[in-house]
């Protein structure tokens, strides 16, 4: 899949832009605070339907507009497809996908595959457990269109349990309960076993990708931990039903007093270890900044891999300004992608742009070659 042309209209710094960029390498230039991420930004809103800055939709409108709009057009050899979003200060978003409202939001992340290198990315493997299930969550979505409709109906059984919990605490009819009970207990097993599932597919990806960046004889191993679970590789999707099923029982009194779901795959965590020739090292507690960063590229880096295997052609690749906070060794890692597929590259140097790249000059609210 790559994107023919987009168009912005009221969106951060730019009042109205359209552009139409090239299928290969596409390197944006330009000062810091210009606007580069902006466009990256936009791009990547139309397959994931939020940004990947985690800002509120509101931040995206621009300074006194009423709305912001982002269109944009795709094609593949088999198909070609047109995403519409308008963002109103005052309204709900709507969403167009091929001039109708999508059924399932997980549609078109499914259909338009993208991979986000961030400057932050260190956060992932760093902080909170939350970062990594996001990572994992969003290779699920990509890869299947079946299991990202999953991860949705769990995520909203969930907030119908929760809401519930928050209205009445003590007093939560425990009839109500038990339905929610059951549909969270069926959806988080689902999405148990499609975070399993991805997380077998990446482990031989993530292992050389690890090796290629840091060019040492270790692997990177991922491996899924919930504290309701314990044994969660070795059971089946029955399994984890049940356990959850019997869970959420067990714990109904302490959630009606917190009022919260206390457990679920919406608390669980998905941990990475560096394994070499002595003992396995956890990756957050036990690994300097720079196996860190390694693992960080590894990750994207093995969700390209697997992405493209399984789908049968490249993701869309967007990288923001990464090759500045990246030593020679690990700018190499990420550069072996760049031939395959479309890419988006911002960068403040001029020496970051290939010859065989479309360079792209960022300016005040416009692009230019």
């Amino acid at each position: 899949m790559q994107l023919d042309w987009i168009e912005l209209i009221g969106f951060r710094s730019y009042p109205h832009l359209e552009w139409q960029p090239g299928t290969g390498l596409n390197v944006l230039v330009g000062p810091n605070g210009i606007g580069k991420t902006n466009i990256l930004e936009a791009v990547g809103y139309l397959s994931r339907l939020r940004s990947f800055r985690r800002n509120p939709d509101e931040a995206l409108i621009g300074f006194g507009e009423e709305a912001a709009v982002i269109r944009g057009g795709f094609r593949s050899e088999a198909s070609e497809l047109k995403v519409e979003i308008s963002l109103p200060a005052d309204g709900r978003r709507q969403i167009l996908f091929n001039a109708k409202r999508p059924k399932r939001h997980a549609d078109v992340a499914y259909e338009i595959p993208m991979v986000t290198f961030l400057p932050d990315d260190l956060d992932i493997v760093k902080r909170s457990p939350g970062l990594r299930r996001d990572y994992i969550d969003e290779l699920v979505g990509q890869l299947s269109s079946t299991a990202g409709a999953d991860l949705a109906d769990y995520d909203r059984a969930l907030r119908q349990r929760n809401s519930l919990l928050r209205m009445h605490g003590r007093e939560a009819d425990s009839v109500t309960l038990d339905v929610w009970d059951e549909r969270v207990a069926v959806g988080g097993a689902l999405v148990v076993r499609h975070r399993l599932d991805v997380i077998e597919q990446i482990s031989e990806d993530l292992a050389s990708a690890y090796r290629s960046v840091s060019a040492l004889d270790e692997a990177l191993l991922g491996s899924y931990q919930a504290k309701w679970l314990p044994e969660a590789s070795a059971m089946t999707t029955e399994d984890i039903q049940e356990r959850l099923r019997a869970t959420l029982l067990e714990r109904r009194r302490r959630d009606m007093e917190q009022r919260t779901t206390s457990a679920g795959p919406h608390r669980d965590d998905i941990t990475f270890a560096i394994q070499g020739a002595g003992p396995r090292r956890d990756l957050r507690t036990q690994a300097s900044q720079g196996e860190q960063r390694s693992a960080a590229l590894a990750l994207r880096m093995a969700a390209f891999h697997v992405i493209e295997r399984r789908r049968g052609a490249p993701p869309i690749l967007l990288l923001d300004d990464v090759l500045s906070e990246l030593d020679p060794l690990r700018s190499r890692g990420v550069m072996e992608l760049l031939p395959r597929g479309q890419v988006f590259l911002t960068t403040a140097r001029e020496e970051d742009v290939a010859s065989t790249a479309d360079r792209w000059a960022v300016t005040a609210g416009e692009i230019r070659r």
